[in-house]
């Protein structure tokens, strides 16, 4: 007798964000499919950088979106400026309790929670290089896929190395 085996289909969850910062992760990762965007939460750029939400639309426009979930995360971490380099546009994404005015004028901001976002404050595109453009949406698409393949076979990795990307 065969039984079909329904997969899990539960994101992986990886311990290193607090509840508030998935809660804005979710909420921005709708806000982007609204605007027409696919999203990967922790992809891993070739400086060995973890973008917090990478997305890409049908166009192949790529933004990143860094979330910070307090004050204290914000000013924990300035590797910020070096995700340009992988995107046409770079946004914050933080909550309501989080000042605005910290955020730096040079990139987008969101304002998000697990239920939605919207954003505050756009930010003009900085296109990428057309082999970077290429190498980055193979990358998105080798994790998309190596994620999927692990929910339908839990027993495989998913990481990929991001090796020329």
């Amino acid at each position: 007798m065969n039984r079909m085996i329904e997969p899990d289909l539960s994101a992986p969850v990886d311990g290193r964000q607090s509840q508030r910062a998935l809660e804005i992760q979710r909420g921005t990762a709708r806000l982007l499919r609204r605007h027409g965007f696919v999203s990967l939460p922790e992809m891993t750029l070739k400086s060995g950088r973890r973008a917090d939400l990478f997305a890409i639309n049908d166009k192949g426009e790529i933004w990143i979106v860094e979330i910070k979930s307090s004050i204290a995360d914000f000013r924990a971490d300035n590797k910020w400026p070096d995700y340009w380099d992988y995107c046409d546009r770079l946004f914050f994404a933080t909550n309501q309790e989080t000042p605005a005015d910290i955020f730096p004028q040079d990139a987008g901001l969101i304002i998000a929670d697990a239920h939605g976002a919207e954003i505050l404050r756009d930010v003009e595109a900085q296109k990428l290089a057309a082999a970077r453009r290429k190498a980055v949406t193979l990358r998105f698409a080798q994790l998309a896929a190596a994620r999927l393949h692990a929910i339908h076979d839990p027993g495989i990795p998913t990481h990929i190395e991001p090796n020329k990307i």
